[in-house]
């Protein structure tokens, strides 16, 4: 299991949405398996993705737990501005 954070200053929207975008089906194939405000979850080829963004003043944090997708996970950190 790899643990990630990171602050971008993108909005906690933006950020959903780009990890949508990067892990799911339009991206590796991930399915969504759970969403909510500031959450997103992903599950498929024997892993999984969690992704949890909040509001930090002017800037949003993002913690991302990955099993079995830690270069994926490292790659969309490196994506996010």
């Amino acid at each position: 299991m790899l643990n990630l954070s990171k602050t971008s200053k993108l909005s906690q929207e933006e950020v959903l949405a780009k990890a949508k975008e990067f892990f799911g089906p339009g991206g590796y194939g991930l399915e969504i398996t759970e969403e909510a405000t500031g959450y997103v979850a992903f599950e498929g080829a024997g892993g999984g993705v969690e992704v949890i963004v909040t509001p930090d003043g002017k800037m949003t944090s993002i913690e991302i737990t990955s099993r079995e997708w830690d270069i994926q996970a490292r790659e969309f950190v490196t994506k996010i501005n």
